[in-house]
């Protein structure tokens, strides 16, 4: 009896293994993706662009090459999403986020931003999946919320002894961005949002602000800094922290859930002080690796089933 029991049970325990893993994988490589977003980021203003700039090369390239597949799956409702819900996501999970995000890093550190703006994610995706979607939030994914928030606040006290008002800002700057991604994962699996319609409509909507940054003569100011710089861009921002992450982040949210899907954010900040150092130069103060630690134990914890 038992042995039937286990026979019919493995196919669909291997049934389920498998979304699972792809959404795991999908997590891990958007996680990737992100750090290296973030120290192009910190490397593109030290060679003199802008946030704007960053913007164009995060959104308007992939907008771009995206926008004929948008037109043929149906402008009108923007591939069956709605103007309204594009507009949110847009604003959630693209570009207004963005710039925030590229804002932040004007005031603080590498590692700050790497640091906090994912948790951040992870802490508001968890509260959202709680919340707003009604999914179960294990005692251990609360603990590992509580290590974050304690990681988060050995980095917050960088900003206040070290930096001054100017990191206490850059500090909330990117708590404000890690929130706001976690509304734009918690609205993809609250509207059933297909990875591919998120990733499309998001990028094609970024069009809308190219004009304004033609009028103000962007595009020569980018120009003087020279093809190199702005080939590095193009492909970090958009190509692999772009679309490539956010399609990928969309399938790990469809196939695990929000909560489970909020804590790859988590990953981001190791990623991202490891590329740092290696190919910015930039190694990480005792503080921000104390608080690294602090929030991958809490990452630990909040992926685990119990």
């Amino acid at each position: 009896m038992d042995q039937r029991t286990s026979g019919a049970d493995a196919p669909t325990q291997a049934n389920d293994a498998g979304p699972a893993l792809l959404g795991v994988l999908c997590g891990l490589a958007a996680a990737l993706f992100w750090a290296l977003g973030f120290a192009s980021t910190r490397h593109g203003l030290n060679v003199g662009f802008t946030p704007v700039d960053l913007l164009v090369h995060r959104y308007v390239w992939s907008g771009i090459a995206f926008l004929p597949l948008v037109f043929r799956a149906g402008i009108s409702d923007l591939c069956g999403i709605g103007w309204g819900r594009g507009l949110a996501l847009m604003v959630l999970g693209g570009p207004v986020m963005a710039l925030i995000s590229y804002t932040g890093f004007l005031f603080v550190p590498l590692g700050h931003g790497s640091v906090i703006q994912p948790s951040s994610a992870t802490l508001g995706g968890l509260l959202l999946a709680a919340l707003f979607l009604k999914e179960t939030i294990s005692a251990s994914r609360l603990a590992g919320a509580l290590l974050i928030v304690a990681g988060l606040g050995v980095i917050g006290a960088e900003s206040i002894g070290h930096i001054g008002a100017d990191g206490v800002l850059g500090d909330l700057i990117f708590v404000l961005t890690g929130f706001m991604f976690a509304g734009f994962g918690a609205l993809l699996r609250h509207w059933r949002v297909s990875a591919v319609s998120a990733a499309l409509v998001i990028n094609v909507l970024s069009l809308l602000l190219l004009p304004i940054y033609l009028a103000t003569g962007g595009l020569a100011r980018i120009a003087a800094i020279g093809l190199r710089e702005n080939a590095i861009q193009a492909l970090a921002q958009g190509v692999l922290a772009g679309p490539a992450a956010l399609y990928l982040f969309a399938v790990s949210v469809q196939r695990l859930g929000v909560a489970r899907a909020a804590v790859f954010p988590a990953i981001v900040p190791a990623l991202t002080l490891l590329v740092g150092w290696l190919l910015l130069g930039e190694p990480p103060t005792t503080l921000q690796a104390a608080g690294l630690v602090t929030v991958l134990c809490g990452f630990y914890l909040a992926q685990r089933q119990r």
